[in-house]
């Protein structure tokens, strides 16, 4: 083992908490993010990615302003927010390092437990393959079929998933298990 997070320095032991609480606070407001925008639905996540194209280029490069008569049976219902080609490719060219720099953090926690080495690796893998399979059901729902969805909504749930394994071994081998002589 490289290093062990019970026998670590109260300083790294702090460190990755306090990396994990960070984490763990994006995490949250990243699936609030998600509920206002896609959903947690195949169908609303495919109306979000397969959807007709935005009508205005992102970001605009002139400002307009358009009007039009509204009935209030159009207020009522439910706005959707499309995303379309240009967004879907500033998202992932600024989402995917990111989730890299996230599995990273995440996977040099990974190896400071004691956890058997398969085990190890197979965490290790799922915090990369999570983000990608996420951003591949996007492209996959936008350019081939909007049932493609559920892949990103199972890779989201998956890097949730993955996250919480991680903190909660990482919190209770660090704080709530007794130091290995």
């Amino acid at each position: 083992m490289l290093y062990d997070l019970r026998r670590a320095d109260v300083r790294v032991k702090w460190l990755v908490t306090g990396l994990l609480a960070t984490l763990g606070l994006s995490y949250v407001f990243g699936a609030a993010m998600v509920a206002l925008y896609a959903g947690f639905t195949p169908q609303s996540v495919a109306a979000t990615y397969a959807g007709a194209e935005m009508s205005m280029p992102m970001p605009p490069e002139t400002t307009m302003v358009v009007q039009r008569p509204m009935s209030m049976a159009e207020f009522a219902g439910p706005e959707v927010h499309t995303v379309d080609t240009k967004l879907l490719i500033q998202d992932t060219h600024v989402h995917v390092p990111m989730y890299g720099l996230i599995a990273a953090a995440l996977g040099i926690v990974v190896v400071g437990l004691s956890l058997p080495r398969r085990r190890a690796l197979g965490l290790i893998a799922l915090l990369f393959a999570a983000p990608w399979l996420d951003f591949a059901g996007m492209w996959l729902t936008k350019l081939v079929s909007p049932r493609f969805a559920i892949v990103t909504i199972a890779a989201g749930w998956a890097m949730g998933v993955a996250y919480l394994i991680v903190a909660a071994l990482a919190i209770h081998q660090m704080w709530l298990s007794p130091e290995r002589g």
